[in-house]
């Protein structure tokens, strides 16, 4: 530790630490516009000059090292007239439009001018005009204003992981600009917004709509990824009007992903449901609440009557808080079915008996960023995991290694050590030659439940490098991702990951696709047992339909599908793993009640829908979601709910008591979560990944498609159509990321089938089509072709890694 003084207060600090940071420990303000403590120092802004006893001039407290026994001051003359000078040259050529400036009230420029800013300019020149840049949809620019601190410039290169922002010229002429044509594209572009220090840059959506000081602001909780980033909404008027990160060092640190920070729009869209609708001789009606739960309730129990209680399920969003979930399935088990289920673009189910515990992230957020090998099994992960993908890229800066088997080769703007870009059937084959080099390299015996499995299965160098990674690096991990999760074969993909994490002695964990993946299971929204018979105990609730089976995409089980649903914060034909079917399936039930905060246009138009009811978004509620790491978290409305929307937890209770229920006597969101969570909200005894004695099913040779019945569909689920908020943010809609989805495929595939770049058309699934423009990818594996779902124009296909033909149109 170096040990000095500032302003005559003793303070330690680490070997190369700096005057900043020995002022930040002990509260000491340093004026200064450049520095940022998540960046790497530039020191190009001087505003933080103080002065240092035996330098002959002030220097920058963000760039001079502490040295044993040196003595600093902040507000010495010296320090204060170096600070005054600096601040006019800023001025010099910075408009003084603060009246209209959509940054005034918050701008650290305007607060700095009135402590170190002189009454008036002594520069009589013509000031400099810089010409606006377009940086997209999110972003709004006025360069004019810019006074160089290259703070966004090193959050590309440094935190999102791509250079989009950049300085040219010199001295006066100096600009930020992007590259020629270019936008401003990254999942984290919002976080320059923050880090702007003037109003250079500002939130395209949110300018000229209110001022800071007009604005209350309320700490609340995203439900969009499985971190559970912390916000801070503002509110004006009871609307929201703009979210920005409130500090998090444990999840989210200071960012926010921008699916995070501009979905806000969604929630003001004029898509909300206000009113309860009923489907009455095919004509939609609103109707007052009472009339509308009375008709559900009328509904359930005739159905009940007429097919039995086991022909009632429930299937709700893991974007749904905890209470909300648990009063789902404490409904639908009170009526006697033990169908209920949130698990709706997963494919296999055949882990449901042998399951230990909730999957989660294995281990805390925090940690990732120290991992010294890290092995990502299907994911997206920039885009399905941004604040995620973040830490990874920090642990590869400090010398990680990252391994990656998926079936797309997207940039992670990371260095990946090795990577094994395979076709999705080959997926569980890679990471059985995995496993049987780490078995190899160990000197130890291939778990008998995979053992006969792997009897094919020969080790790669590709698999070989991997299992060297993980053994040789400590501490490591495995991560199946959201991919991983909807394929077809994802129990064999998990059994194998944990071997490998067995034998290899690393972490091993699933990243949960929504705030509450964690606490659905916790909730007991799945099929078997419920929340009182503990998922890793004893299930003694019975087993009921899983997702797949409820909407009649398991063609293997009997009796698929039922005769009422209660879906609740999901949008079927956009968020299943076939979406084809599932309408086609909820459109032959007896009574469909859906809990949404939005009119579902499909609903209506294929006419599967029989009562809409309006229930509150994240903003208008009370809740707790358990983050993918484990982490319960709390939060209250912070606007009321709007027109007669209402709160799903309860509606889900007072539909309980028209059904004269037991144990639907809850005053408050706080009594629900009681029931569910013990003391202390301690939830690590349900948190496991691991799967039970299961067995790997074979993995014959040859046994890949080879596109004679069709070719092999990537259907991963675009950033900005993951859930029914972000669908409907306006600005989200008009990025890259949001662009209407292609038929990607190699250039050998192409010329196999004759097409050519931009040619459109005909895909098939089953009884489903679509016609879309031809795109090429060299880096997709032979035989697929990746077809983005969850979008509404290739709704009509079927499974998101089921077969696929091609025609031309």
């Amino acid at each position: 530790m170096i040990n000095f003084e500032i302003d005559g207060k003793p303070v330690s600090v680490p070997k190369n630490g700096t005057v900043m940071d020995g002022a930040n420990q002990l509260g000491i303000y340093i004026p200064h516009f450049c520095y940022h403590k998540k960046l790497s120092i530039a020191a190009n802004c001087r505003m933080c000059l103080v002065q240092v006893e035996k330098a002959p001039k002030p220097l920058p407290a963000c760039a001079t090292p502490a040295m044993e026994g040196m003595k600093v001051f902040t507000h010495s003359g010296q320090a204060v007239t170096a600070q005054k000078g600096v601040m006019e040259f800023l001025l010099i050529n910075h408009p003084l439009d603060c009246p209209i400036c959509d940054q005034g009230g918050e701008c650290q420029l305007q607060d700095l001018a009135v402590g170190y800013g002189a009454s008036s300019s002594r520069y009589t020149e013509a000031k400099r005009v810089v010409a606006n840049k377009n940086l997209g949809p999110l972003i709004s620019t006025d360069m004019t204003r810019c006074i160089h601190c290259t703070r966004c410039v090193r959050f590309g290169q440094e935190i999102a992981g791509i250079m989009e922002l950049g300085m040219a010229g010199r001295g006066e002429h100096s600009e930020i600009l992007a590259f020629v044509g270019k936008t401003v594209d990254s999942e984290l572009s919002g976080n320059v917004i923050d880090l702007c220090p003037v109003g250079a840059l500002v939130s395209k959506p949110f300018r000229y709509s209110a001022r800071t000081w007009e604005l209350s602001r309320r700490k609340s909780i995203s439900p969009h990824c499985g971190l559970g980033s912390n916000l801070i909404v503002q509110i004006k008027q009871n609307r929201v009007m703009r979210v920005l990160p409130r500090e998090n060092e444990e999840i989210n640190e200071c960012w926010l992903s921008d699916k995070d920070r501009f979905s806000y729009e969604g929630l003001n869209s004029e898509e909300r449901l206000t009113r309860p609708m009923i489907k009455q001789g095919g004509v939609w009606q609103e109707c007052d609440w009472q009339t509308a739960l009375e008709f559900v309730a009328n509904g359930l129990k005739d159905v009940k009557e007429k097919y039995g209680a086991e022909s009632i399920g429930a299937l709700g969003s893991a974007h749904s808080t905890l209470e909300e979930l648990y009063l789902l399935q404490k409904l639908v088990r009170g009526l006697g079915s033990a169908s209920v289920d949130h698990r709706v673009r997963q494919s296999d189910f055949r882990a449901d008996s042998q399951m230990q515990g909730a999957p989660w992230l294995g281990m805390p957020i925090a940690e990732v960023a120290q991992l010294k090998s890290l092995l990502v099994i299907g994911s997206i992960l920039r885009k399905d995991h941004p604040l995620l993908a973040h830490r990874i890229r920090q642990a590869v800066k400090h010398g990680a290694e990252l391994n990656v088997i998926n079936p797309v080769d997207d940039d992670l703007l990371t260095k990946v050590r090795n990577r094994a870009i395979v076709a999705p059937d080959k997926m569980v084959s890679m990471l059985a030659e995995v496993l049987k080099a780490i078995a190899e390299l160990k000197g130890v015996e291939i778990p008998d439940d995979a053992k006969n499995a792997l009897s094919t299965v020969s080790a790669s160098d590709t698999a070989r490098a991997m299992a060297t990674s993980l053994s040789d690096n400590k501490p490591a991990a495995i991560f199946i991702g959201n991919l991983a999760q909807h394929h077809p074969r994802y129990t064999d993909i998990c059994k194998l990951a944990q071997h490998i994490a067995q034998i290899s002695g690393v972490r091993f964990g699933v990243l949960g696709e929504a705030a509450n993946s964690v606490g659905a299971y916790i909730a007991g929204a799945v099929p078997f047992g419920n929340h009182d018979a503990d998922i890793a105990g004893d299930r003694h609730g019975g087993q009921g339909a899983n997702a797949s089976q409820m909407l009649g995409m398991d063609e293997m089980a009997s009796g698929t599908g039922c005769k009422a649903y209660i879906l609740l914060n999901l949008e079927p034909e956009l968020d299943c793993y076939n979406t084809r079917r599932a309408v086609k399936t909820l459109a032959a039930a007896d009574l469909v009640v859906m809990m949404s905060a939005y009119k579902n246009h499909s609903a209506i138009q294929d006419n599967y829908a029989d009562v809409l009811l309006p229930i509150a978004p994240f903003t208008e509620t009370s809740g707790t979601f358990v983050s993918t790491e484990g982490r319960v978290q709390s939060f209250n409305g912070v606007v009321a709910p709007l027109g007669e929307t209402r709160p799903a937890w309860k509606v889900l209770r007072v539909l309980g008591n028209i059904l004269q229920l037991n144990g639907f006597d809850y005053e408050t969101s706080e009594q629900v979560r009681a029931d569910v969570l013990p003391a202390g909200n301690d939830v690590s005894a349900w948190l496991n990944s691991n799967l039970g004695s299961l067995a790997v099913n074979p993995i014959e040779a040859g046994e890949e498609n080879k596109g004679s019945e069709g070719l092999q569909r990537i259907g991963e689920v675009p950033i900005y159509q993951a859930d029914l908020i972000v669908r409907r943010a306006e600005s989200l809609q008009r990025t890259r990321d949001a662009a209407a989805p292609l038929a990607w495929m190699s250039g050998s595939l192409m010329a196999q089938l004759n097409l050519q770049t931009e040619e459109v058309i005909r895909l098939r699934q089953g009884e489903g089509e679509v016609q879309l423009p031809v795109a090429q990818d060299d880096k997709l594996p032979a035989n697929c072709i990746r077809v983005a779902s969850a979008h509404p124009s290739t709704a009509a296909l079927g499974g998101m890694f089921d077969l696929i033909t091609v025609e031309k149109s």
